[in-house]
């Protein structure tokens, strides 16, 4: 047989063990391999060498090939095997548990902020004597529009403010739809709060988001009128903002209230000195109200000569957003613990 041959063949065994004990990582190995067993390997090479011999000197060279193979297969296991120990001791070594060290106990939950306000608003208007009542999320046209005198040319009801779905159903825009499906079956006196979310196609912004939460009020009798309602919401503006505040209320105008008002409270932040927050008026609105609409009480078959009523809604995110100085309202919806353990 060519001596050259065997010559190749000894000293690719010797260049294969001498790098084998080198490799120090199982990617390293992988190398190794491709580069002396691998399909285009240097042991392949030498094997494509064989054509080249006599007939005769074939079978032997094979049988070399073959042998110097298996030797280094094998030679490639047992190394292996040895770096997949170490790899393992070495994860364990990393991972070890010190039985003896403090545990670090579990942390207790608490409530959302936003859960939080609810109760509390649900709370203090308990204590004035008002039940909660709630109602759907998917609302007809009728109740969330029509019964509060709201027209079909209002720009409340465009496309771009109401999530509409199928035929005439959309996502509420405000709890007044409870107010107006609680006086179809109940009748006067009554006053209620209705807590929930509500749905407005708006761009999130530190102001907006297209879900919010909502607390209307309703309060129908004999003889209501705005001193009742001013008072009902002195009361409760002071116990949830926890301090005296002055209130006043500003001419506005709302579809299903006549007359309409807006309610400033004096300024959180400055006290009603004047400030940024308040664009130096020493005064921030909170909430909308007014008297129920005539309209509105016939509507639901309730006798408006007879009775009258008040009505509120506010923005429960707003008035978190007032008392704890949060300046972007999307900070309650992105789940970093961080803020919301902020808050109180």
């Amino acid at each position: 047989m060519d001596e050259p041959f065997i010559e190749r063949l000894e000293r690719l065994e010797k260049e294969a063990i001498q790098a084998l004990s080198g490799v120090s990582d199982v990617g390293a190995l992988e190398g190794w391999r491709v580069r002396f067993l691998g399909k285009s390997g240097l042991l392949t090479e030498e094997l494509k060498r064989i054509g080249t011999l006599s007939a005769a000197e074939r079978p032997r060279a094979g049988q070399l090939v073959n042998t110097l193979k298996k030797a280094l297969g094998e030679a490639h296991g047992a190394r292996l095997g040895v770096l997949v120990a170490d790899q393992q001791k070495a994860q364990l070594s990393a991972e070890a548990v010190d039985v003896t060290l403090p545990g670090r106990g579990l942390g207790v939950g608490s409530l959302h902020p936003l859960t939080a306000a609810l109760r509390r608003i649900e709370d203090i208007f308990a204590a004035l004597g008002f039940s909660q009542a709630s109602g759907p999320e998917v609302e007809d046209e009728f109740h969330n529009f029509e019964a509060l005198n709201i027209p079909a040319h209002h720009p409340a009801r465009a496309m771009h403010d109401t999530f509409y779905l199928l035929d005439t159903h959309l996502l509420r825009t405000h709890t007044s739809t409870v107010q107006i499906r609680f006086m179809e079956n109940n009748t006067p006196p009554f006053r209620i709060i209705a807590p929930g979310r509500v749905y407005r196609a708006d761009a999130p912004d530190p102001t907006h988001s297209p879900i919010f939460h909502q607390v209307e009020g309703l309060v129908v009798g004999e003889g209501i009128h705005m001193g009742h309602l001013k008072s009902t919401l002195h009361t409760f503006l002071e116990g949830f903002f926890e301090r005296p505040l002055n209130l006043r209320l500003r001419p506005s105008y709302f579809p299903f209230t006549e007359p309409s008002a807006e309610v400033d409270v004096s300024c959180l932040l400055c006290q009603g000195v004047g400030c940024r927050v308040c664009k130096g008026t020493g005064y921030v609105e909170v909430l909308g109200c007014g008297l129920v609409h005539p309209a509105v009480l016939t509507r639901v078959g309730i006798d408006a000569e007879r009775f009258s009523g008040f009505a509120f809604g506010m923005g429960v995110e707003r008035l978190l957003m007032l008392r704890d100085g949060v300046p972007d309202l999307r900070l309650f919806y992105e789940n970093d613990l961080r803020f919301l353990r902020s808050l109180r």
